[in-house]
């Protein structure tokens, strides 16, 4: 994605159906995850810092999914680190997306945490917002906000490389 100065990149926005998807296998497999540290930990182990007592229940529950206050911090700092580091969460990296500024180019710690905050927390308003606000733009109001897109990621070799498979 990185071009020489004065060249033209072409960047491919990610539909909304894919971040979609990238999405479910985040929540999935972070949920999966926590749900058996919170097994391990027992009731009262040390995640239940995040619970916030009478409060704790869920914010959206649907079939298997149960998203509470616990778990939207669990996942904010979940693609903070992980999109903050290496542009990717593991549901991006299995889908082909990558979260990056508006030139194409790599984010930072503050504008994924940002960016993940509206996700982790707000994600029915922010994408609602994103969708009417900027019609066409393929962002959420926290990717705008943050100044970030997010993109397929090309996989195909460099110009004059051809990859081969020994023999």
């Amino acid at each position: 994605m990185n071009g020489r100065s004065g060249e033209i990149r072409e960047i491919r926005i990610a539909s909304w159906w894919r971040r979609l998807g990238a999405w479910l296998i985040d929540i999935i497999l972070v949920g999966l995850l926590w749900d058996i540290l919170a097994t391990i930990a027992g009731i009262a182990g040390p995640f239940q810092i995040f619970c916030f007592g009478p409060l704790h229940g869920p914010f959206f529950h649907h079939w298997f999914v149960d998203i509470g206050p616990d778990d939207g911090l669990v996942l904010f700092v979940y693609w903070t680190l992980l999109e903050g580091y290496r542009g990717q969460s593991l549901g991006k990296m299995a889908l082909g997306l990558k979260v990056t500024d508006r030139r194409g180019d790599e984010i930072d710690l503050p504008k994924a945490a940002i960016e993940s905050f509206g996700k982790a927390f707000l994600l029915p308003l922010d994408y609602l917002i994103g969708w009417i606000a900027m019609p066409g733009s393929g962002q959420r109001l926290f990717n705008r906000l943050s100044e970030t897109i997010v993109v397929m990621v090309d996989d195909s070799a460099p110009e004059g490389v051809r990859y081969v498979r020994p023999e």
